[in-house]
């Protein structure tokens, strides 16, 4: 993340939340962003129909999503910080922006630790194959295969236990993001890329002469939410952010996102959102 020089506006902005988090006061991450008009978010930029930079912009489903979400918040700049996957929860837990707008699986584990938000997409992982590769038309035959997917993910973790599933296990190959996995997969060098299923469907749709999304999916339904620390402090700014998104889904704003982004809309949990079984 860069640093930039210090300027009255941040140095009053520290103050304010200086005496925000003074011993017998209330803190309120949401009104901190009020009063210093600048709302931070840290994101990766690099995962397309989500998030992917156009013309020097952050753009995508997420950064309309938050279009919509800003309206709600009058005379405040939304700034994203765009970091790779790998710094994105430890850089919210440090407190070096406020909330996380990227595609972040929720999971049990995150749930318990993290002040997830309402499901955003679908997130169940499915395989991506080269067209001109035979002997691949189903999950279960990339055994024995190198199949690539993005380092400290869910799709890892996922990928790692369903290779214990097959006869013959797979090779996993690691990368810093999806990209460099699909310039592998083009380049021979693996044999199959997994990832959610809206995402290899966007890179397919990207380079269908190239690409061929695999029948079936891989391992449980999973979602995609936004992220907040789960302290005191950061409750209003995550209940915002899901009233913001409740709103979407009930008006259909949402599904009208989706279908801009993904062809179609997308079946998503409806009410109070709750903890997932894994």
């Amino acid at each position: 993340m860069r640093t930039g020089t210090l300027t009255l506006k941040s140095i009053l902005g520290a103050a304010a939340l200086a005496l925000t988090l003074a011993p017998g006061a209330q803190a309120d991450l949401l009104s901190d962003i009020k009063e210093r008009g600048e709302f931070v978010a840290g994101t990766e930029s690099r995962f397309p129909p989500f998030e992917f930079v156009e013309d020097g912009k952050i753009v995508g489903y997420s950064a309309d999503i938050m279009t919509e979400i800003m309206k709600d918040l009058p005379g405040v700049d939304f700034r994203r910080l765009d970091l790779p996957w790998q710094g994105i929860l430890s850089g919210l837990e440090a407190g070096k922006f406020d909330y996380v707008v990227t595609s972040v699986t929720i999971t049990a584990e995150r749930w318990d630790r993290y002040n997830m938000s309402r499901p955003i997409a679908d997130a169940t992982m499915a395989v991506m194959k080269l067209k001109r590769t035979d002997g691949i038309e189903t999950p279960e035959e990339i055994a024995g295969h190198a199949v690539g997917t993005q380092a400290g993910t869910v799709h890892q973790a996922t990928l790692e236990e369903y290779s214990k599933t097959l006869g013959t296990p797979i090779t996993i190959k690691t990368y810093v993001d999806y990209n460099e996995a699909y310039a592998d997969l083009a380049a021979g060098r693996i044999q199959a890329v997994a990832n959610s299923l809206p995402n290899l469907l966007e890179a397919q749709r990207a380079r269908p002469e190239l690409f061929q999304v695999v029948g079936g999916t891989i391992g449980p339904k999973s979602y995609y939410g936004w992220v907040a620390r789960k302290d005191a402090d950061s409750a209003s700014l995550a209940e915002f952010m899901n009233a913001g998104l409740e709103k979407l889904q009930m008006n259909g704003k949402l599904a009208e996102l989706q279908t801009k982004w993904f062809g179609a809309p997308m079946s998503l949990p409806e009410g109070a959102p709750q903890r997932p079984e894994h």
